[in-house]
């Protein structure tokens, strides 16, 4: 190199040939091309001679069997009583008295909390006194059109006499000109007086028939009105019966609205009764897994260390915020693992397989098939590439690359992607 240098100091003051330079080219790149093969032949020793190691307690093996497999997607969950009573106020009251507090044992008859509902008492017995002035109404109008009906028929009666005494006078004037002391003139005017009488009934009659419908509508419009405010009442007194708040089965008060004096408003909560001898789990889960749901798809839940299966019977309609919930049945309801508002991890199954090789998960196994995995066997994890099938939070299903009783390392080796074989010490 220093006489390259020398050369380009010389050539400063001389002209330099091309033979010379080229010379000077070719040597440059013999020396480059010197030291990349030394740099390679050293790395080649340094991997042959020193090969990697790691220690047994740094790594986790996990032994190929044979088993089932199931393949579930995650999701989360909250446990909470399959049966909640939920009291709500039935009236616009305060409250007045708390008489049980959350956490207490409720049977069922016993009264949770009281309301002050005078207001309502006093809206009931204005509603009783105008229910009482609208019977007094009708049976007014029931004496009023039973008069008019009666005027009505009496003129009516009183108008066939008049007809029977002008039959009798048009026979009169009949005979009266047969025997030459009347005229037809006289025949002729009973018989129009007798012709508008007879019309004057008919109309009268016809007046009967309008005022007996009259009074069935008039009648009846006043009695449903009557029916209508006798509901209100009714209705009015169940809520008063309701406004004790008490509990209508056994069970635990979760939560109850302690603000005395607070005003609340009809179907407003103030308690909840939970059954919590039995439990269902509310999961949730992104929308894009909707297509997927459906019900008695199996549902493992995992609390712990321990897990519990369960399947779902109903997928709610809405979603709210991209999130889609659905409720799980569980195949044990008393177990005592569950707490009401308990979070729990939750596993929908989607597809299972039966007597294929599987190995514990682990951070060895990521993305899609086919995977690297490292094969411990005399001292050494050895490289194999396999092909991987279902997979969950405990299993990942191996389609070929390795036999039952094969360790397998399920700790992430990564590190060592490059290396084919890592000497594994005690």
């Amino acid at each position: 190199m220093f006489g390259i240098l020398l050369e380009i100091k010389v050539g400063m003051d001389t002209e330099i040939s091309a033979d010379v330079l080229s010379r000077n080219r070719n040597r440059s790149i013999l020396i480059a091309i010197g030291i990349v093969c030394a740099i390679g032949v050293a790395v080649w020793a340094l991997r042959y001679y020193i090969k990697p190691s790691l220690k047994k307690a740094e790594i986790t093996i996990a032994m190929v069997e044979t088993g089932d497999i199931e393949n579930t997607i995650n999701a989360s969950g909250e446990v909470l009583p399959e049966f909640e009573e939920v009291l709500t106020s039935p009236i616009n009251a305060s409250i007045k008295n708390v008489l049980l507090d959350a956490g207490s044992k409720a049977s069922a008859g016993q009264s949770v909390l009281t309301l002050d509902k005078a207001s309502t008492q006093t809206d009931y017995e204005r509603l009783k006194f105008q229910l009482e002035s609208k019977q007094n109404e009708i049976d007014k109008l029931k004496l009023d059109l039973d008069k008019s009906f009666y005027d009505i028929q009496s003129n009516n009666d009183i108008k066939q006499l008049h007809i029977s005494n002008l039959s009798d006078a048009v026979e009169n004037a009949k005979r009266l000109f047969n025997a030459g002391g009347g005229t037809r003139e006289g025949i002729e005017q009973a018989e129009l007086n007798l012709k508008v009488a007879q019309l004057e009934k008919q109309q009268l009659e016809n007046e009967i028939r309008n005022k007996q419908k009259t009074m069935q509508i008039e009648i009846k419009e006043a009695q449903i009105a009557f029916a209508i405010q006798k509901n209100d009442l009714e209705e009015l007194n169940r809520k008063l019966q309701l406004a004790n708040i008490i509990a209508t089965r056994s069970g635990v008060v979760t939560w109850v609205n302690k603000n005395i004096g607070a005003t609340v408003r009809e179907g407003e909560s103030l308690a909840r009764i939970a059954d919590l001898g039995s439990f269902k789990v509310v999961g949730s889960i992104s929308d894009n897994y909707l297509g997927q749901l459906h019900s008695d798809m199996p549902a493992i839940i995992r609390i712990d260390d321990s897990l519990l299966r369960g399947h779902i019977v109903n997928v709610h309609p809405s979603i709210e915020n991209s999130i889609v919930t659905f409720d799980i049945q569980l195949d044990s309801l008393h177990n005592k693992a569950l707490r009401p508002n308990m979070k729990v991890d939750v596993f929908l199954v989607t597809k299972t397989h039966s007597h294929v090789l599987r190995v514990a998960n682990g951070p060895a196994f990521k993305g899609a098939s086919p995977q690297e995995i490292f094969v411990l066997s005399d001292g050494k994890a050895e490289r194999r590439t396999v092909h991987t099938g279902l997979s969950n939070f405990d299993y990942m299903e191996l389609l070929d690359g390795v036999k039952p009783g094969d360790q397998v390392i399920t700790s992430d080796l990564s590190d060592y992607k490059n290396s084919r074989t890592i000497t594994i010490e005690n």
